[in-house]
């Protein structure tokens, strides 16, 4: 599968320009210490629409559906774990909708993310470069699916929008920045005002 991934024009940047960047910045001697992109996790919350703990169908068809078009996926039903009734959330209720991309299907979404669905955000300044965990993973989040140009508004009935997180192996905050901007993810400039 991985042959069909080496194909799209991010992986070949990735492996052909941006690790060596890395490996270079760092002052990494061995390869086996540069950090490895491992996955996508794209998922969307409904818990909010609920009724009597269900979720309702047509909810759950346009997030399966905006899901498919644009991950290549059909997401799974995540339940809630423990009650929790600050949030009105019983155990067992549906939660939310979430899809785990790997290897091509991984670098293609992150391609049109990057390239095609980043680009068409209203008001775009920049990414937040503080969405880092501790192990370099990169965390965002998309209002509505309509920054994604394969996805029709007009056929839609229910915006929503996303959470998609990049999962990174043997990394740190400041490495995996460093990659993902090698990559063009285009995150806010301190140099310029700003809203961050």
């Amino acid at each position: 599968m991985i042959a069909q991934a080496e194909k799209t024009g991010l992986y070949k940047r990735y492996k052909e320009t941006a690790l060596p960047a890395v490996q270079k910045e760092f002052k990494f001697k061995n390869v086996h210490q540069l950090p490895r992109l491992v996955k996508v996790v794209v998922n969307s919350g409904v818990g909010r629409f609920l009724e009597n703990q269900k979720l309702k169908p047509e909810i759950r068809d346009a997030v399966i559906d905006t899901f498919q078009t644009i991950t290549g996926q059909k997401p799974i039903l995540i339940m809630a774990r423990k009650s929790v009734s600050n949030f009105k959330v019983r155990e067992g209720a549906p939660s939310a909708l979430m899809v785990t991309l790997r290897k091509e299907y991984m670098w293609n979404f992150l391609d049109r993310l990057i390239n095609l669905a980043i680009p068409r955000i209203r008001d775009f300044r920049g990414l937040k470069d503080t969405a880092f965990d501790n192990k370099g993973s990169y965390s965002m989040g998309l209002t509505e699916q309509a920054v994604w140009p394969e996805i029709n508004m007009a056929k839609v009935s229910f915006t929503h929008g996303m959470n998609i997180n990049i999962v990174f192996e043997n990394s740190t905050p400041e490495i995996s920045k460093f990659l993902l901007a090698e990559l063009g993810m285009p995150f806010v400039r301190h140099d310029e005002s700003s809203m961050y």
